[in-house]
């Protein structure tokens, strides 16, 4: 039991120190050491989230509700940034690292990893940070109840890491899916909830939108943040229930993708 107590230890140990190397390797490579290096992992999206949420300030007349828009407008493309980033990264990941997989150690799985912890890393800490800012210079007002924003950022989080398994190994099963992800990306993006609520379709349209996975987790997000002010509609168990069957799908797809390139 000892031996085999250790032995975990020993595999769990390797792997983290495998997932660093290649976090860090990944921040290197895509970001150097010039100007402000790996910062631009939470500052880029920092900075896509300010252009939209003042387009959305000039447009302010077209809002369909009262409620303020500085926070609605982060916390809905904040959750956008990372699920499609998150899947967007693990597109293509293996081929351009497939001399990595020669090392033991390195798996097609760690590869998804690292970029997935990397992508999902920037997204929060470009929402913390920005939040803070702009509560301390008074644009926003504190969340009303934080635990309930964190669950659902944390779903939300969860169910990129799940999308981003899946397509991840898709496109290294089919270079055909690489296009159709884009196409699918650009109409997933105005149903994913981050430009209204459910509360403001009609009862019929409130049903169905509740079948988009990360709709229930921005309701459940702005529900923490606005409280009582909003009337939000999103179901944990079934959110929990999709993250659960992507992730496994997911992994199911890797391992029949680090079949394919012949790694194990």
């Amino acid at each position: 039991m000892a031996t085999s107590t250790t032995t975990l230890q020993q595999s769990l140990t390797i792997q983290l120190r495998v997932i660093g190397a290649l976090l860090m390797r990944e921040v290197l490579t895509r970001y150097g050491r010039d100007n402000i290096g790996f910062l631009w992992l939470f500052v880029e999206p920092m900075l896509f989230t300010m252009g939209v949420t003042t387009l959305w300030i000039a447009t302010r007349g077209m809002h369909m509700s009262s409620l303020p828009i500085i926070p609605f407008a982060v916390t809905g493309y904040s959750s956008v940034l990372m699920w499609r980033n998150a899947a967007g990264r693990c597109s293509k990941a293996i081929v351009p690292n497939l001399s990595l997989l020669y090392h033991r150690n390195v798996t097609v799985l760690d590869l998804f990893l690292a970029r997935l912890i990397l992508e999902i890393a920037g997204a929060t800490t470009a929402l913390v940070t920005l939040s803070l800012i702009l509560v301390a210079t008074d644009w926003m007002e504190p969340p009303v109840d934080m635990l309930t924003m964190a669950g659902g950022w944390l779903l939300l989080a969860w169910f990129a890491a799940g999308l981003g398994l899946i397509v991840g190994a898709l496109t290294e099963l089919s270079d055909a899916f690489e296009r159709i992800w884009h196409i699918l990306t650009y109409l997933a993006f105005p149903v994913s909830g981050a430009f209204f609520m459910v509360e403001w379709l009609p009862q019929d349209a409130q049903e169905m939108a509740l079948w988009v996975p990360m709709i229930n987790g921005v309701e459940m997000m702005r529900e923490g943040y606005y409280g009582d002010a909003v009337k939000a509609h999103y179901s944990i168990p079934y959110l929990v229930l999709v993250n659960f069957a992507m992730l496994l799908i997911g992994l199911m797809l890797v391992h029949k993708s680090k079949n394919l390139v012949g790694s194990e």
